[in-house]
């Protein structure tokens, strides 16, 4: 009678990397597997292109650039779109200013949003980094 749901969440639970809350990076930083972020990029941030990779923001972090992942966390600030392959979750301390494109989503109550939520299909090609606008040129 009841149909079971497909279930949505993170597909990736290594998190081989931690950059700590009082390291600041300037430039664009590439991953592969997981990455938790307490700290500050003023970057692009990436997961490696083709695999399942996870980035953890926590609500220390803060990131001003771009991000493209598999799986995508947030608890804490982007300015900049945010691109998931596969799965998005706001935290209650999330604040995104900058579009984000989803195939799955789940936001917490308190989360912020300043730009349009789109989702995409699961076929659909990715949005390239480099069509976006880079907020620290605006």
């Amino acid at each position: 009678m009841f149909s079971k749901k497909k279930s949505a969440g993170i597909r990736q639970s290594k998190l081989a990397t931690l950059i700590a809350h009082d390291v600041r990076v300037t430039g664009d930083l590439q991953f592969t597997n997981g990455l938790r972020l307490d700290g500050h990029v003023k970057g692009n941030v990436s997961g490696e292109s083709g695999s399942q990779t996870l980035l953890v923001l926590s609500d220390r972090g803060s990131i001003e650039g771009n991000v493209h992942g598999y799986d995508v966390v947030i608890n804490g600030k982007i300015v900049g779109d945010v691109i998931a392959d596969h799965f998005v979750e706001l935290q209650a301390n999330a604040h995104v200013t900058g579009n984000i494109y989803y195939q799955q989503l789940r936001m917490d109550c308190g989360a912020s949003v300043d730009g349009k939520l789109t989702r995409r299909e699961g076929a659909e090609a990715p949005v390239p980094l480099t069509s976006m606008v880079d907020p620290a040129r605006e």
